[in-house]
């Protein structure tokens, strides 16, 4: 967080380039530094940094009430200064537009075609549901393990992905439910692909965070994209993309009874995976893909090439 970003702020001067498009927090420090340069600068805003620091684990209590508003100010005062902010969700595009009138929504959307498979068979599927993504305690890992037993099914879990923290895989390993989950690890994106073209369904039962719950995780889209039916948080935003679309089910995601439920629910009507998942897929193609939101990005480049070149 310190020497590599001396570096890179070397590195980006002899680069010498128009735009420079930044994509760590920790490179707020070199932003204004930039622009002192003459340069034309953008921060990409992923989450809700001030709301996720509160929920980070390795900080103290103290540091995790003292910290999020010192680096909302921090955060602010820089981003006031640049030339646009590129964030990741709606939610977090209103916030930056309050200093910022150049904040602009870049969705995190799937490639269309990259995990469709356009010949998939619903009915060769396995009783398997699927969680991708980094697994801790905060994302629900404990829950889902625990309602695999009491789903009233053989299904099983395949986690593709990798445990934060040692001590939540090892607590997660000794729950009741574990004997039902297949640790993947790290899969890339061809084997993803496969997982999900065998899988009733794709899990994403996030604990309720501020930085969750006004997320858009890209997990949630790539279900869909893949033809898969969405076990989700009830949190309201997901509740209006999923139920709108009828692609899924909301549960809560600290009740491990309300998430079996829905495993069973699914495993029980085969139907209703076929008509979800046949759901979820229109919805990426009429509006959650990625074709639609690369225009914005490169018509904010556009704009800011214009003002570069004096027009």
């Amino acid at each position: 967080m310190v020497s590599t970003v001396d570096r890179l702020f070397t590195a980006a001067k002899n680069v010498d380039a128009d735009i420079y498009h930044l994509h760590d927090p920790e490179l707020l420090r070199i932003a204004l530094k930039l622009k002192k340069l003459g340069k034309c600068v953008i921060y990409d805003a992923h989450e809700d940094l001030p709301s996720q620091i509160a929920f980070k684990p390795y900080l103290s209590k103290l540091s995790r009430i003292l910290l999020p508003p010192a680096i909302k100010q921090y955060e602010f005062y820089v981003t006031r200064n640049l030339d646009a902010i590129v964030a990741a969700t709606p939610h977090i595009r209103d916030k930056f537009q309050t200093v910022n009138s150049n904040a602009v929504d870049i969705n995190n959307y799937p490639l269309l075609q990259e995990l469709y498979s356009s010949n998939l068979i619903y009915e060769v599927r396995e009783a398997r549901v699927c969680y991708v993504g980094s697994i801790s305690e905060i994302r629900g890992i404990y829950p889902l393990v625990q309602s695999l037993p009491i789903s009233g099914s053989s299904v099983r879990l395949s986690l593709a992905g990798r445990f934060s923290e040692t001590e939540v895989a090892a607590k997660a390993r000794t729950l009741p439910g574990w004997q039902q989950v297949d640790e993947l690890g790290h899969v890339d994106r061809h084997e993803l692909k496969g997982l999900f073209s065998k899988s009733i369904a794709g899990i994403v039962t996030f604990l309720r965070a501020p930085n969750h719950i006004y997320a858009q995780p890209n997990k949630m889209f790539e279900y869909m994209s893949a033809g898969l039916p969405v076990i989700a948080s009830n949190f309201p935003l997901w509740k209006e993309i999923i139920h709108g679309n009828e692609c899924g089910l909301c549960v809560n995601p600290e009740d491990p009874k309300e998430i079996a439920d829905a495993i069973h629910y699914l495993a029980a009507n085969p139907q209703e995976i076929v008509r979800m998942g046949k759901n979820g897929r229109s919805a990426v193609e009429r509006n959650y893909n990625w074709e639609t939101e690369k225009e914005k990005l490169l018509a904010l480049y556009q704009r800011l090439m214009h003002r570069i070149m004096g027009g």
